[in-house]
């Protein structure tokens, strides 16, 4: 390994571990995700506390979290595995980030936005594969389940030598879903609309 790809995987981790969730929830004098809602420092967990905005906010930045790093070193280039490296040390920074006491979120939205470096046909692929198993099923944490079981075939489909590092991208997900997988085997998982129609009911 190289120092180059060295620095950009410690620059990765790092990058991952400024929670955008916590500190925009802060900005927008929300309840700290991390111990609120579903304790989930995430854009899911912030819409269920906050609102719309902040939530698309956190989304961005956790997405560019991902994708900054993996792009520069693309552009610098450093080959697929290399590449699936440092987008895996930028979603361990999202899931325990050093400057928030290694509390961090699911890290789907950081490994979407490694994953765009890839090709744009791929990660819209996947974005719209999460939107329907979240529009048919209501439940985020299984849209991203599914996503992260889809990955590696349609990368394979696409770009074959990025498969193993999306792979193992997937791995980390599924693996950080483990208490969600609980959940929905329970019956026990929240739906991401239920809040609000529990207000709307309230509303009547």
């Amino acid at each position: 390994m190289t120092p180059l790809a060295l620095l950009m995987i410690i620059a990765a981790y790092l990058l991952g571990s400024i929670s955008s969730a916590v500190l925009i929830s802060k900005l927008y004098h929300f309840p700290d995700p991390r111990t609120h809602g579903s304790f989930n420092p995430g854009a899911t967990n912030v819409l269920r506390l906050g609102g719309k905005t902040a939530a698309i906010l956190v989304l961005v930045a956790d997405i560019l979290k991902g994708m900054l790093p993996v792009w520069l070193s693309y552009f610098l280039g450093l080959n697929p595995f290399l590449l699936g490296i440092i987008g895996i040390a930028a979603c361990l920074g999202h899931i325990y980030p050093i400057f928030f006491h290694f509390q961090g979120g699911k890290g789907v939205a950081t490994a979407l936005g490694a994953l765009a470096p890839i090709g744009w046909d791929l990660s819209g692929s996947l974005i719209i594969i999460w939107i329907l198993a979240l529009t048919l099923t209501g439940y985020s944490s299984l849209a991203s389940l599914v996503t992260a079981l889809v990955a590696p075939l349609m990368t394979w489909m696409v770009k074959p030598e990025y498969t193993m590092p999306v792979a193992m991208l997937s791995c980390l997900i599924i693996f950080r879903h483990q208490d969600n997988i609980r959940r929905l085997l329970d019956g026990n998982e929240t739906k991401i609309w239920q809040k609000f129609c529990r207000k709307s009911h309230e509303k009547q």
